[in-house]
């Protein structure tokens, strides 16, 4: 409201594009914060193993069952394309270059903005509406350094290593079709496999996992932690946390590739 007049106050440019720019400067803030908790006393360190906990292991089946059929699959597609020229003994190099450069990172990363990104945005926006952080602050307790900096950090550090995990699955899934048609020794599949993978390859891999971890992390706690309007604003942050953080996973993507080729 206006305080001269008492009239609503009008838009600088329209009520969208302000609204834009608005949440744009709260989430600066928000991640400008997240890093300022970051380095500050007392470590929540048993929130973080209990947050590292729930996304790294509790996402181990869903992450084996799809890493494994990711290599299956791309192997058997892969498999005709490459027999037109006599080609086959270069599936293990192709499916290891396919799967540690781009699937594992990206599977890992879809898989867990809907799993962990949805359960984060749910679990801090039932906190938000039904008034749990207010009593956190109430009590003395610092609820964005023991809910938001402690599941940022889990995301952050368990991607990674959900995503070696991955890549590790998925070049099983694609062992297994090879050794059933060309009857390969897994000692030779995987010393073929990463006879072309590079350093700057594991690098960029781990780099994009941590980059889609504290992505995921960020944007569900942002949403859950400025959840309102009761429990139809739960269930907003939880479907906005999972949208924004697939659309950025593949903003990001494109740029890693694109500085990565550049170096390469």
């Amino acid at each position: 409201m206006d305080s001269s007049n008492g009239q609503p106050e009008k838009p600088v440019i329209s009520p969208g594009v302000d609204r834009f720019f608005i949440s744009v400067h709260t989430t600066f803030l928000f991640v400008a914060r997240f890093f300022r908790e970051l380095f500050r006393f007392p470590f929540e360190t048993r929130e973080f193993i209990r947050q590292c906990y729930m996304v790294g292991y509790k996402s181990l089946a869903l992450i084996s069952l799809t890493g494994f059929i990711t290599g299956l699959v791309f192997t058997k597609q892969s498999r005709p394309s490459l027999s037109e020229f006599g080609a086959t003994s270069w599936l293990p190099s192709l499916i290891a270059i396919a799967v540690i450069r781009a699937l594992a990172p990206l599977v890992t990363a879809l898989i867990c903005a809907g799993k962990v990104g949805s359960s984060i945005g749910a679990e801090l926006g039932s906190m938000r509406v039904t008034e749990q952080i207010d009593a956190m602050e109430v009590s003395a307790i610092n609820p964005f350094k023991y809910l938001v900096v402690t599941r940022v950090l889990a995301t952050t550090v368990c991607l990674p290593i959900l995503m070696a995990y991955t890549a590790l699955v998925g070049l099983l899934g694609s062992y297994l079709d090879v050794h059933v048609n060309e009857q390969t020794s897994i000692t030779f599949f995987f010393l073929k496999a990463f006879s072309d993978i590079t350093f700057l390859d594991l690098f960029a891999s781990t780099f994009k996992a941590m980059a889609y971890g504290f992505t995921i992390g960020i944007v569900s706690c942002y949403q859950g932690y400025n959840a309102s309007q009761g429990t139809q604003g739960v269930g907003k942050a939880a479907n906005i946390s999972v949208v924004i953080s697939m659309f950025l996973i593949f903003i990001e993507e494109v740029i890693i590739v694109q500085v990565v080729n550049s170096i390469r």
